[in-house]
């Protein structure tokens, strides 16, 4: 079978920010290497205190929170003095090793302006050995992206999930295959790689996934290897994800993911201590 697990989004509470979360849930801890996927939609109001939307100052370590953009945007500012605006289609993605403080608020035009924001952001675990390397954050824009062939608004970000198609411009800590986006009716073909646990969520639309079925919205379908055509009955918006699993013991507490508990109270003291940096959120230049 395709298909392993089909998991809906259940809906939760970040603070006050509503998500729809497919993992993880009571049954379902992580499918290694990814850890959490928070997809969320809002209506930024005109005239929105641009520095009380969105998410504040915050750290992490141990992992790579990647964030996919349908709409929208996200401003990110962090710690290590990396401020900049991804719009609709793009991707920030950052390794955050061994400590980062950071912020992921609506652009500024978007809260002048009102509209919608729209993303998924999705942990993927690190191994032991990059935990504790040095922060990188990468910013990509939707045109930097390549498309796939039959689906303009469908762009790779990384590896190569279509067999014969581009191969995606960011090189991450660890080996992640993405694609984003918006598809058209055309059939979709898309391929897990031996070894590796593929996901693919859709965040409206549908259609059927040949040799299953029917796939829907707000499901996340979780993949074993292979090569699949999907074909989409509408337009539809789809991430999809792939790499090997991590075999290592993970443990985590809040924004830390480490391998141990001790790890996880060194990054409390870390982050304590100010040893993860200090953000003062400003504007761009």
């Amino acid at each position: 079978m395709p298909v392993l697990r089909a998991l809906p989004a259940h809906e939760v509470m970040m603070g006050n920010i509503p998500l729809k979360q497919p993992i993880p849930t009571q049954s379902i801890d992580q499918i290694s290497p990814f850890l959490l996927i928070h997809h969320h939609t809002a209506e930024v109001l005109e005239g929105a205190d641009k520095w009380n939307a969105g998410v504040g100052p915050h750290p992490h370590r141990g992992f790579s929170p990647v964030t996919f953009i349908w709409q929208g945007g996200v401003h990110h500012r962090d710690s290590r003095g990396n401020n900049s605006v991804v719009g609709a289609g793009g991707v920030q993605w950052m390794d955050v090793g061994l400590g980062i403080v950071h912020s992921e608020r609506p652009p500024a035009l978007l809260c002048e302006s009102g509209g919608t924001q729209e993303i998924i952001q999705i942990w993927i675990n690190l191994p032991k050995s990059h935990k504790m390397m040095e922060p990188v954050y990468l910013p990509f824009q939707k045109e930097e992206l390549p498309a796939v062939a039959d689906h303009p608004d469908l762009r790779i970000t990384s590896g190569s999930p279509i067999p014969g198609g581009p191969k995606g411009p960011l090189r991450g800590a660890y080996a992640v295959a993405s694609m984003h986006g918006h598809t058209t009716t055309e059939p979709l073909t898309f391929e897990v790689k031996d070894g590796e646990n593929g996901l693919f969520y859709f965040l409206s639309g549908g259609g059927s996934l040949q040799g299953y079925g029917l796939v829907e919205e707000h499901m996340l379908y979780h993949m074993s290897s292979g090569i699949y055509t999907l074909n989409p009955s509408e337009s539809s918006k789809i991430l999809f994800v792939s790499a090997l699993p991590i075999e290592e013991k993970v443990e985590s507490y809040g924004p830390f993911v480490m391998n141990n508990q001790t790890e996880i109270m060194e990054a409390m003291r870390d982050y304590q201590m100010g040893k993860m940096g200090v953000l003062v959120e400003r504007d761009l230049p």
